[in-house]
């Protein structure tokens, strides 16, 4: 299955970098593409339970859904995951 999830915060190729890094770590996510003009992450997996815990995981990285409120806390990890994405690139 392909899931398509549009999230805040989602500013560079470092945010990309991060965030394509620890979703291909998730059990059951491969194929991950993310479109930083849109801030659309999209991504294959098999289990209908995946986009949930990619979700929780986007959310912990700083990077929420549209739908979700996006506090200071939000945007000062989405710094620190654009950062770690920039110099591991």
């Amino acid at each position: 299955m392909e899931s398509h999830i549009s999230v805040q915060n989602l500013k560079c190729g470092g945010c990309a970098n991060t965030i394509s890094k620890r979703l291909k770590q998730l059990v059951d996510v491969s194929d991950v593409t993310i479109e930083v003009e849109t801030g659309l992450v999209t991504f294959q997996h098999t289990d209908v339970a995946t986009p949930e815990k990619v979700v929780h995981e986007l959310s912990r990285l700083g990077y929420p859904i549209d739908t979700e409120s996006n506090s200071l806390t939000s945007k000062v990890r989405s710094l620190v995951s654009c950062g770690i994405g920039r110099l591991s690139s």
